[in-house]
């Protein structure tokens, strides 16, 4: 399939995950059937997300795969992998060295080891390819932004920008995973990089030495920003695209936020519940606006969420949604379930819209684009 006006894609894939990952893979699998991995420029991601691409490029020797060598390598490689190893018991056994004692508070540190040792993920960012630009996305703890690294440089725009080459893609994939609660944050040195800042309205070029103020960066999953890995493709104020020659897929595999509220007095879940709550008003903003964004026209996206029902008896929707957020591994059956959902769902909207080929005046409904 040619993408209309030969315009390349935007893929954000949010997080959430084991679940994430295996749903996200779904959504590629039938991305790959229509020979559009080719087409993807850019890649922005999340926690389950960032784990996924980080993964996929490392089994196929850190370059973007191609459609074919998907289908018919990476995609076993991959559910193989996500059923043999659990990353979440893979942290907690890097405390079995007692050098590693001091990362009890900031656990991402244990699970940047993990990737490395379980995964074998032990290469840099400047290993990256060019093609597709990933966007990495995490949280700084210290100002509220979305930090990012990339292939050439990490940071956030109110702290300024490093050379971050050398910095560890396992580190950066744990502090894109780093959820509260969970994993706690990385801490990064900053005083081993040379930061720099621009104006905001000032030319590239003109950046400059600056000091940044902290000592020390904490870093958390970017679901805490942002868990549709969005921002880098979309201003969800202007209700615009950033990117206006790319086509924007979002892959939302966020577990819906559940009914009920039945915890007692003085029982701490009832702040985790109201903090939930704000997360999911949060999210629910930036879906609402990119969903306007794709009514306003023709081929400007696709929005594959994981509370879609699907056709036929054996739908997954409920158990997609209901599979907690977690970092063990699957049996074949759960990867399978998952994966299967995430490819009938975004079978399901190119059956309804087209992928790239949504026609002038069709509208998206709240079940295909629900605001959650």
């Amino acid at each position: 399939m040619s993408l209309a006006e030969n315009r390349r894609i935007a893929l954000a894939l949010s997080g959430g995950g084991i679940r994430a990952m295996a749903f996200h893979l779904g959504v590629l699998k039938l991305l790959a059937e229509r020979d559009l991995l080719e087409e993807i420029q850019r890649v922005s991601t999340v926690s389950g997300g960032s784990l996924l691409i980080g993964l996929l490029l490392k089994e196929n020797g850190m370059q973007w795969p191609s459609s074919h060598a998907f289908l018919y390598s990476a995609y076993q490689e991959l559910r193989e992998k996500l059923c043999k190893r659990s990353l979440q018991w893979g942290a907690a056994r890097q405390l079995l060295n007692p050098a590693n004692w001091r990362f009890f508070l900031s656990r991402a540190n244990l699970l940047g080891l993990a990737l490395r040792r379980e995964w074998n993920i032990d290469c840099a960012l400047s290993d990256l390819p060019s093609t597709p630009e990933w966007s990495i996305n995490g949280t700084t703890a210290e100002n509220g932004k979305r930090f990012r690294f990339k292939r050439d440089n990490l940071g956030d725009y109110t702290l300024g920008y490093a050379a971050g080459g050398n910095f560890p893609l396992a580190d950066a994939l744990a502090v894109s995973a780093a959820f509260p609660g969970g994993f706690g944050p990385l801490r990064i040195d900053t005083t081993k990089f040379d930061w720099r800042k621009r104006p905001w309205d000032a030319p590239s070029g003109s950046e400059k030495s600056t000091n940044i103020g902290f000592d020390v960066l904490h870093l958390y999953d970017g679901g805490v920003y942002d868990n549709l890995g969005l921002e880098p493709f979309f201003d969800s104020g202007k209700c615009d695209t950033k990117c206006p020659e790319n086509y924007i897929i979002v892959s939302d595999a966020g577990s819906p936020l559940p009914n009920g509220f039945s915890f007692r007095e003085l029982n701490p879940r009832r702040l985790k519940r109201i903090a939930d709550i704000m997360a999911d008003q949060a999210h629910a903003l930036r879906v609402r606006s990119f969903a306007n964004f794709l009514q306003q026209g023709p081929n400007r996206g696709a929005f594959f969420f994981i509370n879609t029902p699907t056709d036929g008896p054996d739908s997954s929707t409920s158990f997609a949604c209901e599979f907690p957020t977690t970092l063990r591994k699957l049996t074949l059956g759960e990867f399978d379930r998952l994966a299967d959902h995430g490819y009938k769902v975004a079978l399901q909207v190119e059956k309804q819209y087209g992928l790239c080929k949504r026609m002038p005046g069709e509208e998206l409904t709240a079940q295909d684009c629900p605001a959650r």
